[in-house]
C-alpha cells in the first residue's frame, strides 16, 4: 500500500504525529507528577484526555461527513501544533490547570482528525487493500508510540526539563501538516447535504441522529461496534493490572519492561508484514471473530504465567493477534458504511470503545484488589469471547454484499 503516494503521505503523517503524541503524553505525566506529587492529579489528566471522544466524538464525525476530510486534517494539525507549544509555559504547581485546559483542547481537536483520516484512507486505498493498509497503520502507530515514549524519557533525562518534548511534538504536527498538504485526493464536502435531502434537512443534531439510526439498522456495523467494545472491556482491565502482575506477582524489575514492550511491538510488525496481505483473501468479519477468540485465549493464558519469559512470549503472540483485530475493525467501518456516513460511524466506534475502556479500567481498579489480577484476566477473557460469539451471530444476519449508505459518483477528486 505504500506504493500509493497519497496513502504513503497519510501513513507518514500519522507515524510522525503519533511519535509526537507519545512524547507529550509521557512528558505531561512527568510534569504533573513533579509539580504535584499526586496520584489523583495524574488520574485527572487521564480522565480529561478521555472526555472528548465520549462527549463530542459523534458531533465531530458529523462535521467530517459534512466537510472535506483533508481540510479538517490540516486545520487539526495546525491547531494542535499551537496548543502543544503552549505547554512550555507551565513551571509551577499553580499553573498545572493549564495542562488540563490545553490537554482537553488538544484531545477535542484530535476527535476531528481520526475519523477524517479513516474516511480519506477508504477512498485513497482500493477496497481489497484496506486490510493491509489498516494493518500497516496500526503497527506503525504502536512502533511510533513506543519510540516516542523512549525518546521522551531520554529528552527529559538529558535536558532536565519537559519543554523540549513539547517543542518536538509541535514540530511533528507541522511535519504532519506538510505531508497532508501534499495529498492530492479530494473528497467533496457536500456529501451530507445530498444524502440529507432524504431526511428533511442537514442540521448537526439531525445528522447525528441519522448516523446513530443508520448504524443501529445495520447488523454488520452493530456487530463491529459490539466486537470493539468487548475487546476494550477486556484489554482495558489488562492494561491496568499488567504492571501489578509483573512487579507484585512475578517480581520483575521495571528495567525489563522495555523487553516486554519490544516483544509486543515485534509481534505487531510481524503481523503487518506477513499476515495483512494474506488476510485480505478472507472475509473481514471472520478475521475479526477469529482474532478475538485468540485474544481471549491470550488473556486467559496471562492468568497462568509463572515467569517473565512466559510474559515475553505471550506479548509477542498478542502483538500478532492485535494487529489483524484492529485492522479488521477499521476495514469493517470503511466497507460497511457508505461514504456519506463514514465520519459518523468512525466517531461512534471511537466513542463506544473509549467508554468501554474507561469502564474496564474502573472495574480493574475495584476488582483487582478484591479478586486479584489473575482472576480478573479470566473474567476479561470471557467478556472478549462472548463478544466475539455475539458479533458472529450479527455478522451472519448481514447480507454479504450489503453496505449501509451509498457511494456517490465522482466523490473523490484528484488534482
Amino acid at each position: 500500500m505504500l506504493a500509493v503516494p497519497d496513502f504513503r503521505r497519510i501513513a507518514s503523517a500519522q507515524f510522525i504525529s503519533d511519535f509526537g503524541d507519545a512524547l507529550t503524553n509521557l512528558a505531561v505525566l512527568l510534569v504533573v507528577n513533579q509539580l504535584t506529587g499526586s496520584v489523583a492529579a495524574l488520574a485527572l489528566m487521564a480522565i480529561v484526555l478521555a472526555v472528548p471522544p465520549l462527549t463530542i466524538g459523534v458531533i465531530a464525525g458529523a462535521w467530517v461527513d459534512r466537510l472535506e476530510p483533508r481540510r479538517i486534517m490540516l486545520v487539526a494539525d495546525a491547531l494542535r501544533a499551537v496548543l502543544v507549544l503552549g505547554l512550555v509555559v507551565v513551571h509551577s504547581s499553580d499553573q498545572v490547570w493549564i495542562l488540563y485546559v490545553l490537554g482537553l483542547a488538544e484531545a477535542s481537536v484530535g476527535t476531528f482528525f481520526t475519523p477524517s483520516r479513516t474516511t480519506l484512507v477508504s477512498v485513497i486505498v482500493p477496497r481489497n487493500g484496506l486490510m493491509a493498509a489498516n494493518s500497516l497503520s496500526h503497527s506503525g502507530r504502536m512502533v511510533a508510540m513506543v519510540a516516542g515514549s523512549a525518546a521522551a524519557g531520554v529528552l527529559v533525562s538529558v535536558t532536565g526539563s519537559s519543554w523540549p518534548a513539547f517543542v518536538a511534538d509541535s514540530a511533528t504536527f507541522v511535519a504532519s501538516f506538510l505531508l497532508v498538504l501534499g495529498v492530492r485526493t479530494r473528497l467533496r464536502g457536500d456529501r451530507i447535504e445530498r444524502a440529507g435531502a432524504e431526511t428533511g434537512g442537514s442540521s448537526i443534531v439531525r445528522e447525528v441522529r441519522t448516523g446513530i439510526s443508520a448504524v443501529a439498522g445495520s447488523p454488520k456495523l452493530v456487530a463491529t461496534i459490539v466486537a470493539a467494545c468487548a475487546v476494550m472491556l477486556g484489554v482495558g482491565a489488562v492494561n491496568v493490572l499488567f504492571v501489578p502482575l509483573l512487579i507484585n506477582d512475578l517480581g520483575v524489575s521495571p528495567a525489563f519492561f522495555g523487553v516486554i514492550d519490544g516483544a509486543q511491538m515485534l509481534g505487531m510488525v510481524a503481523a503487518a508484514a506477513l499476515l495483512s496481505a494474506r488476510l485480505a483473501f478472507y472475509p473481514t468479519s471472520r478475521v475479526l471473530v477469529t482474532g478475538m477468540l485468540c485474544l481471549a485465549g491470550f488473556t486467559a493464558a496471562l492468568a497462568g504465567v509463572g515467569s517473565v519469559w512466559h510474559v515475553v512470549v505471550l506479548l509477542f503472540v498478542a502483538g500478532v493477534i492485535v494487529t489483524p483485530v484492529q485492522a479488521s475493525l477499521a476495514t469493517l467501518v470503511q466497507t460497511g458504511a457508505g461514504i456519506e456516513m463514514r465520519g459518523r460511524v468512525s466517531a461512534l466506534l471511537n466513542s463506544a470503545t473509549s467508554g468501554a475502556s474507561v469502564l474496564s479500567m474502573a472495574f480493574a481498579g475495584l476488582a483487582g484488589d478484591l479478586l486479584g489480577a489473575r482472576t480478573v484476566f479470566v473474567l476479561c477473557a470471557g467478556v472478549i469471547a462472548a463478544g466475539a460469539l455475539f458479533a458472529l451471530v450479527l455478522f451472519r444476519r448481514q447480507p454479504a454484499a450489503q453496505s449501509m449508505g451509498h457511494e456517490p459518483a465522482l466523490v473523490a477528486l484528484r488534482e
